[in-house]
């Protein structure tokens, strides 16, 4: 396969290729065919950002590894007897598209076997990613419609902290609110706590220019946090806790019926991880909540986007970033040790974060130990386990002992407000 490195859109990207590898696999629509492996050869192109993809330190952990297109088809071929080589090539391709690296591919799978008189017969494709607008709209369509975050005639009051994900949040829901089947209201707000050197002037002015109705509210807190906190400890915990104070004022004086956080994918798992790491509790950050006194909705439309997906759309978008560490608070060691491991993970082991955020859809309670969401004292061999645990199989989950060969079926999330988009 020739390079497309030419294409416009592809000009800033490197190419990552698996040439000729060949496998046997279970693949074809006749008797004869379904009774034995046939030889397959596979090429794979994918086209990666060369902002993703250029080493600094030349670290693997830099890169997009080779081996994800290896595991990407030993995992598509382990799930069962393929027809067409046509089906093959789409789930390649979707699958390698899903990385959030992954800028277009192009598969190509030939059978050398088929017919004597020819060195192959094979399919090709090729599929760019969707703009990244488009993506982003989808996944976030698909939290607000599963979570129903947000209803007809509701305002929505967008937190502007003048980082990349609330950026991308107004962005976003902008965009949303132009398409969907519901009308509701924006407002977007940004508290200035008066850090030193903070720019007041780049907010307002980028909200001007969207020409969406905005507020600023102004509050000291920068000074209260530092007259409490010693120095050189880190100044999040009460300074969070002000400002979620200050952000529920404002609703009210607004009129807001939701308050939109930009919280993402990664935060979510992030905040699982250290739950159970170092409070040794199964909680993560909920996609929707209610305030403790139940005045307040507090949504997060980006629960479903991986954030290198927001970085790479907020460059694009040339958004004005403010930085995050104007206040010269320590940073979150132990919330930072989550990112790395995380992204980590998802570098030499493609798809495990993805079936981390899978699983927080699909809680078994009579696999796990707590007393108050599942009955174990009144569990007995002729009484029927809670409808939850049939509705999600769980005395089929992995026990101890048994290994796990092939992957997880994709999680089937109802998509309601996404569809309509």
């Amino acid at each position: 396969m020739h390079s497309l490195l030419s294409h416009p859109s592809l000009i800033h990207c490197r190419r990552l290729f698996l040439k000729n590898y060949e496998t046997y696999i279970n693949i074809g629509v006749h008797d004869y065919e379904k009774k034995a492996e046939q030889r397959v050869i596979f090429n794979v192109d994918l086209y990666v950002p060369l902002e993703q993809n250029t080493p600094k330190y030349d670290r693997l952990d830099e890169v997009l590894d080779y081996d994800f297109i290896r595991k990407t088809i030993t995992q598509r071929v382990q799930r069962g007897h393929i027809h067409l080589q046509e089906t093959l090539c789409d789930d390649i391709a979707q699958a390698v598209l899903e990385h959030p690296n992954v800028m277009a591919a192009r598969v190509s799978t030939a059978k050398p076997d088929v017919y004597p008189d020819c060195e192959a017969v094979g399919v090709e494709v090729f599929n760019e990613e969707n703009k990244l607008d488009k993506k982003l709209s989808r996944l976030v369509g698909e939290a607000i419609g599963d979570f129903r975050m947000i209803a007809d005639g509701d305002k929505v009051m967008v937190c502007i902290s003048g980082g990349k994900d609330s950026y991308t949040l107004l962005d976003i829901l902008l965009k949303l609110r132009e398409r969907a089947p519901i009308s509701f209201e924006i407002v977007a707000v940004n508290l200035d706590q008066k850090q030193p050197n903070f720019p007041a002037e780049i907010l307002p002015n980028y909200l001007k220019q969207l020409n969406v109705p905005f507020h600023i509210e102004e509050q000291d807190t920068y000074s209260i946090v530092k007259r409490v906190i010693p120095e050189g400890k880190t100044t999040c915990g009460l300074c969070s806790r002000l400002r979620r104070g200050i952000l529920y004022r404002v609703a009210d004086e607004l009129g807001a019926t939701k308050i939109a956080l930009g919280h993402h994918r990664d935060d979510i798992l992030e905040t699982l991880l250290l739950n159970m790491f170092f409070a040794g509790k199964l909680k993560g950050m909920p996609p929707k909540l209610r305030s403790d006194d139940g005045r307040h909705i507090v949504i997060r439309p980006l629960a479903y986007v991986p954030e290198k997906l927001i970085e790479r759309y907020a460059t694009s978008m040339s958004f004005p970033i403010i930085p995050c560490d104007l206040c010269g608070s320590q940073p979150n060691l132990q919330r930072a040790a989550m990112k790395k491991l995380l992204r980590d993970w998802e570098k030499q082991f493609p798809g495990r974060v993805e079936n981390i955020f899978r699983s927080m859809h699909q809680i078994v309670p009579s696999h796990l130990m707590d007393p108050n969401a599942f009955d174990f004292q009144g569990l007995e061999s002729h009484k029927n386990l809670s409808a939850l645990g049939i509705n999600l199989e769980g005395d089929l989950a992995i026990d101890e002992g048994e290994d796990v060969c092939v992957p997880l079926n994709q999680a089937q999330f109802p998509i309601s407000f996404a569809d309509k988009l």
